[in-house]
């Protein structure tokens, strides 16, 4: 038996918000949204696609799973998304690291890495 990753969900307060922020982040486009969820994908038939859940809760420690992005210019991609409303966030890593730890409009980390031209580079 074949499986494939679906969706990576992400539980949200202002879905919405978050669901726009990551599509602009991803060059992605909204494919569903109610009251409830918002989906979004490269497209409908692209997996995987990221679903934004409504909770009451909020997010109150370090995420146990984050996104890594691979940019073609890790310095420029991280200017651009500071500017749609990320944040920087100081895991110790120092100066020297390869990597760009943010956070997204709810707090939830993510990396921006250096190009990479395969998952094991």
């Amino acid at each position: 038996m074949a499986v494939r990753m679906y969706h990576v969900t992400v539980d949200s307060h202002d879905i919405s918000g978050q669901a726009r922020f990551w599509a602009e982040v991803l060059d992605w486009k909204v494919l569903y949204e109610d009251e409830h969820e918002v989906v979004i994908g490269a497209d409908e038939f692209t997996l995987p696609g990221m679903c934004f859940l409504r909770v009451p809760e909020s997010k109150t420690v370090k995420n146990r799973l984050h996104l890594d992005l691979t940019p073609d210019d890790r310095d420029a991609e991280v200017e651009r998304i500071l500017a749609l409303g990320a944040r920087r966030v100081d895991v110790g890593a120092g100066p020297d690291a390869t990597w760009a730890v943010l956070a997204d409009p709810e707090g939830n980390e993510f990396c921006v890495l250096r190009p990479k031209r395969s998952l094991t580079d």
